[in-house]
């Protein structure tokens, strides 16, 4: 039997008183904060939240690794950046060593693949021809009095520098591109380092994997490495990995 309209209407009302039943002291409690200030009060406290990369998630920079300088992550494991001056030589020091590995790297890897001279036999070569064609100024000891004589000279240069960041990042006729001058030119200090680390690990690997593989150039290595990756590797060469050739 459907219900008669005053029932419906009964529901109706009761539902009602009990919306505002519930809506009334919600109004009654948000109206008593209606034109008056409210404070609150400042606690103190410490965490280690930081929004810097570091080298290992959760480890907490030395205070003197601020994030400040290029490819800071935070790793000082020894401490040898404590003294400011210690900081900047070591600073300096390892960018100049990266731009040499990356400059290593390259020159290995292409003089194999330019010309298939390794490089460790290129001293030899360089005695008769350089690239493929006769040297007309004389042997490789001539060469490396020349490169000896022009980097002193740029290295007194440098050296003289007070300025530490034009020590590191000269500028003008070594930077034809003008990258410095550039706004992302910090963005590049970064890339710069990071590619120089790895390059620095890539050549203490070429040189390992040289004495290990009788002077064989990377790129040779590498070749039979993808060839078959499974019996020529780090750990299937006798030389790498001590008593091995017992164990064949």
């Amino acid at each position: 039997q459907p219900p008669s309209s005053s029932h419906t209407t009964h529901a109706i009302n009761i539902m009602a008183a009990l919306t505002t039943s519930i809506r009334a002291p919600i109004v009654a409690r948000a109206s008593a904060f209606t034109g008056r200030k409210v404070q609150c009060a400042a606690t103190n406290g410490t965490g280690n939240t930081s929004m810097r990369a570091v080298w290992m998630p959760g480890s907490t920079p030395p205070s003197y690794l601020d994030g400040s300088l290029p490819g800071d992550y935070g790793f000082d494991p020894l401490g040898l950046g404590k003294e400011a001056s210690n900081l900047a030589r070591f600073q300096e020091a390892e960018l100049m060593n990266a731009r040499w590995a990356m400059l290593g790297v390259a020159g290995a890897a292409g003089a194999e693949v330019i010309t298939g001279v390794t490089w460790t036999e290129a001293p030899v070569a360089s005695e008769q021809t350089y690239l493929g064609a006769a040297v007309p100024w004389g042997s490789l000891p001539v060469l490396a009095a020349i490169e000896v004589f022009v980097m002193a000279y740029v290295e007194t240069q440098r050296s003289q520098e007070t300025d530490p960041v034009k020590r590191c990042y000269p500028g003008g006729m070594f930077d034809p591109a003008g990258f410095s001058k550039g706004a992302d030119f910090e963005q590049l200090k970064k890339k710069e380092l990071a590619n120089g680390r790895v390059a620095m690990l890539a050549f203490a690997g070429i040189i390992g994997e040289a004495q290990a593989n009788n002077l064989e150039g990377p790129v040779a290595a590498l070749a039979r490495h993808v060839s078959d990756p499974w019996h020529v590797n780090a750990a299937t060469n006798a030389a790498a990995v001590p008593y091995l050739n017992l164990l064949q």
